[in-house]
């Protein structure tokens, strides 16, 4: 039925305005199409410290706690959540977290968050480095968008949770006997990774040998500083039933490292090597692959960005974390189904996670399917 002259200015006229809106950044229209009351976010924030089951050796560090900062962004009755593990190897400290998101309350607290690309390159700009503080302000304000379309991130982002792989479960550099308790609890993990580098890597092997034959994933953490040295130990491993090994040199030895994967039998993957995603092109000529964390790229979205570009270069990719909260570790699994080799397990070190969230069963990822990251819990 042919509509009349004002029926039809009256209906140009909304689809007009409601075009400026959508060019707007969606001007804050939910998935109900509701639009956003106009006013400020309001930020807070909390420090809580995270107990370790074990004590957590690296090759440069031990810890048996992590303080770690929480961040909460609320505006329309709509929260969302962010957490920040600072490391010490970046140059962060719980002093510099906090400093860095107080940096940024300007920017977040009056943001418009339809146009969080350009939200998060101001956040990104802020200071140099202090990744830990930009991933948590990045992820609370990813997780209210998500929440106030009334989508789970994993929606937002168009992939398929079914997708998601096995995650690694992570054994930290300790004595043998510790070493095979620490097996023993990761008994319904299927896939363990392993932290060496030191000077009792052949003793660490023995002990997790000598009561499973799980398959193994190697974290040197930078711990073999001799190419010589680095491709015995890597063929050693490949006999050993290790499957890939993960940042055997320090990142400022690219060139003995390209050496190394000439020669490797197994895939070589960055970690300290690589944070953002203008690190990625000149890493494809020593590593077969990357580890991206959160944390260190400085968010999801940049976090994502790696993604296609590591893809665009033909590597693999292992999707990485801090210790932290089942908070962290969820807002990173929703990005899982895009990866390789999910290592999402620091929310299972600790003995007091304040949330809720992934579960994993016989090593799967299974991810939440509420509004956000689908976390239960709040500070």
């Amino acid at each position: 039925m042919l509509m009349s002259r004002k029926e039809f200015f009256e209906k140009s006229g909304k689809a007009v305005l409601a075009a400026g809106a959508l060019g707007a950044g969606f001007a804050g229209m939910g998935a109900s199409g509701c639009a956003s009351s106009i006013g400020p976010f309001k930020l807070t924030y909390k420090t809580i410290r995270l107990h370790l089951k074990h004590a957590w050796t690296l090759s440069r560090n031990t810890s048996t706690y992590k303080d770690n900062v929480f961040v909460r962004l609320e505006k329309d009755g709509i929260f969302g959540l962010g957490e920040a593990a600072h490391n010490i190897r970046y140059n962060e400290t719980l002093e510099s977290t906090i400093q860095t998101i107080e940096l940024a309350r300007p920017i977040v607290e009056n943001c418009d968050p339809w146009t969080f690309v350009h939200v998060g390159e101001a956040i990104q700009n802020v200071c140099q480095g202090q990744t830990a503080a930009k991933a948590a302000l990045d992820m609370a304000l990813m997780e209210w968008i998500a929440k106030k379309l009334g989508l789970p991130f994993y929606r937002f982002l168009g992939v398929d949770p079914k997708k998601a792989p096995r995650t690694t479960y992570s054994i930290g550099i300790d004595t043998p006997e510790v070493i095979k308790q620490k097996v023993r609890e990761a008994e319904p993990y299927p896939l363990l990774k392993v932290k060496m580098g030191g000077p009792n890597d052949e003793e660490i092997l023995e002990a997790i040998r000598s009561v499973t034959d799980k398959p193994l994933r190697v974290d040197a953490n930078e711990g073999w500083k001799d190419k010589e040295l680095a491709i015995r130990k890597i063929e050693w491993l490949a006999k050993n039933g290790v499957e890939i090994v993960e940042q055997p040199m320090p990142s400022s030895m690219l060139e003995e490292t390209a050496w190394v994967r000439e020669r490797s039998p197994l895939p070589i993957i960055a970690d300290e090597s690589v944070k953002s995603a203008r690190d990625i092109p000149v890493l494809a000529q020593a590593f077969d692959g990357i580890n991206i964390k959160v944390d260190k790229a400085g968010g999801l979205q940049e976090a994502l960005r790696m993604i296609w570009m590591a893809r665009s270069l033909n590597m693999k990719i292992m999707l990485g974390c801090m210790i932290s909260s089942s908070l962290s570790i969820t807002a990173a699994a929703h990005l899982s189904p895009l990866v390789d080799y999910p290592d999402l397990d620091g929310n299972l070190l600790i003995t007091n996670d304040p949330f809720q969230g992934v579960r994993v069963r016989d090593g799967w990822l299974i991810l939440p399917d509420g509004p956000g990251f689908g976390v239960k819990g709040t500070f």
